[in-house]
């Protein structure tokens, strides 16, 4: 998992990514046409992961930056991420992605940016 230090920022995506790129844990589930998380052609329903952090990014000046990243474990070891935008600008319309998050378990604190 990543270790947040008091002094370090996380207040970006960029530095948050950087920082799990570091840690090799820079693997990026994306939703498949099942409604499933996927990696390198493995499949993860919602009761093979957990969210184990948070990070939400607002916007300042253009609600069109605003995303939500959200760090995961599998059960099989691998930790990795999703990252979208929410709210009117999700990149996830209809293909079961809100619903695979609201049902996965969430096991770390929100983080707000």
């Amino acid at each position: 998992m990543i270790n947040d230090k008091p002094n370090q920022e996380m207040d970006t995506i960029s530095t948050v990514l950087n920082t799990l790129k570091l840690k090799k844990q820079d693997n990026e589930f994306v939703i498949n046409e099942t409604g499933q998380l996927s990696l390198n052609g493995k499949s993860y329903s919602q009761h093979d992961i957990i969210i184990i952090k948070t990070y939400r990014f607002e916007g300042e000046s253009d609600p069109a930056d605003e995303a939500i990243l959200y760090l995961i474990l599998a059960d099989d070891g691998v930790i990795g991420y999703s990252l979208d935008a929410y709210g009117v600008y999700t990149n996830h319309r209809n293909d079961g992605y809100a619903h695979l998050i609201q049902q996965t378990v969430i096991k770390g604190p929100l983080r707000s940016f």
